[in-house]
């Protein structure tokens, strides 16, 4: 799918607010560039709830009305400027835009990228560039597993931690599961999640046996012959990494058919559909948020804060994808502002800021978030899943448990798949 490219300046960059007389030398603002799906079948679930994110925390952070540590304004007293790209298009398209955002556009640094495909061609441009690039949620673990990048960092953790989180789950509400199958996309993403997927439930239930894989193409948005092959598999457990449009679709196509009756259904992205979709979706079906994210969240005054924040302005909670953008921008704040203190008050260059960046641990609304893989430039967090259920008509998620994060990361230096066959050791 082609798309023309859809710039615009946030709102927020015409917000005049003012700078601390500490930083009147360091007056210019910090330009972010921010990519995410405007437009397309991925933009209702994830890209329109991340840029709202986006605008929202800049907002506030310009404004200095975040909570503590993060109540400066701005990016050490700078105020924030940020330029608004749409994702959709191919991975030569984006390359182009992404491009266009540095040597057109200035941008001080890219936070962006939802698609795992995308992610995994913008790495080597961004290090071409020497420009300092945050991918805030595509999930594949080839990105630091089979490449080295200065400028690039990833503030949420990847796929693996998806998959032996949820097959952790599938062994504690099925432990006498027998067959389990899968539907995937078939990119980068899909294959890594059903990879790691089927690889921790033959190590945690040994006698469990696949019974089919299905890989349809990306946004390809009909599966009826999928949906069968899974009916007829007889399996106890069914995983999808399923995110976008496609998951929508499965789930209106599944329920009606009894797949969710039959097997349980675990949707490891399935936060972002459940309230939308909450009268189509069984109860017992099983939910992940790629992380402790939207309903899974755990409680604190940060959360509540921005929970607040984005109900009262949108009318609607924030799911993942909204949650991992704010965990980015936070994450440029801390590093920036950690850079800033030890460059003495000083405006930090991007090598400073990518120094400070690396092996940080902050804080977001989602808790701890610690850049403990990819020589620092990964972030690896706990997890969580839940099961749906319904309670006087308001959907809800019932039998939370959650992973810690040493639990369902591989350590640094290991590959997921090597860590996964060696039995999850440290």
């Amino acid at each position: 799918m082609q798309m023309n490219s859809k710039v615009a300046i946030a709102g927020v960059a015409a917000l005049a607010f003012a700078i601390p007389q500490a930083y009147a030398q360091d007056a210019a603002p910090v330009k972010i560039g921010v990519v995410t799906f405007l437009s397309g079948p991925a933009a209702g679930p994830f890209g329109v709830p991340a840029r709202n994110a986006a605008e929202l925390t800049i907002e506030m952070l310009n404004a200095g009305k975040a909570p503590a540590p993060y109540n400066e304004k701005g990016l050490g007293g700078a105020k924030i400027e940020m330029t608004l790209i749409d994702e959709a298009g191919s991975s030569t398209t984006q390359v182009t835009e992404f491009r266009n955002l540095v040597q057109r556009a200035g941008v001080d640094l890219v936070v962006g990228y939802i698609s795992s495909g995308n992610c995994l061609a913008m790495a080597p441009v961004a290090e071409e560039l020497k420009k300092l690039t945050v991918f805030f949620d595509c999930g594949t673990p080839r990105i630091f597993e089979d490449g080295s990048y200065k400028y690039v960092f990833r503030t949420a953790a990847h796929s693996t931690m998806d998959s032996v989180g949820a097959a952790m789950y599938a062994k504690g509400v099925k432990p006498n599961a027998k067959k389990f199958a899968g539907i995937n996309q078939n990119y980068a993403w899909g294959q890594d999640s059903w990879s790691d997927f089927e690889a921790s439930m033959k190590l945690m239930l040994p006698g469990a046996q696949v019974t089919t894989s299905q890989m349809p193409k990306l946004f390809a948005g009909q599966y009826g012959a999928e949906i069968s092959a899974l009916l007829t598999s007889g399996s106890d457990v069914i995983h999808t990494s399923f995110w976008d449009g496609d998951l929508e679709a499965f789930i209106l196509q599944a329920g009606p058919r009894g797949l969710f009756k039959k097997s349980s259904v675990i949707l490891t992205t399935g936060e972002t559909a459940m309230f939308k979709l909450a009268k189509q979706i069984p109860d017992g079906t099983i939910i992940g948020a790629r992380g402790p994210y939207g309903v899974l969240a755990p409680k604190s005054d940060l959360n509540t804060w921005y929970r607040d924040q984005f109900q009262d302005r949108f009318l609607v909670p924030p799911n993942y994808a909204a949650y991992q953008m704010t965990q980015a921008i936070l994450g440029v704040k801390a590093a920036w502002e950690k850079a800033q203190a030890a460059n003495g008050g000083k405006r930090p260059s991007t090598e400073q800021v990518i120094e400070a960046f690396e092996n940080l641990t902050f804080m977001s609304p989602a808790g701890e978030v610690k850049m403990g893989l990819g020589k620092g430039h990964q972030a690896v967090t706990e997890t969580a899943y839940g099961m749906t259920k319904m309670v006087n008509g308001q959907m809800t998620v019932t039998n939370v448990k959650r992973y810690p994060a040493d639990m369902v990361n591989p350590p640094e230096g290991v590959k997921s798949a090597d860590w996964i066959k060696g039995g999850l050791k440290k």
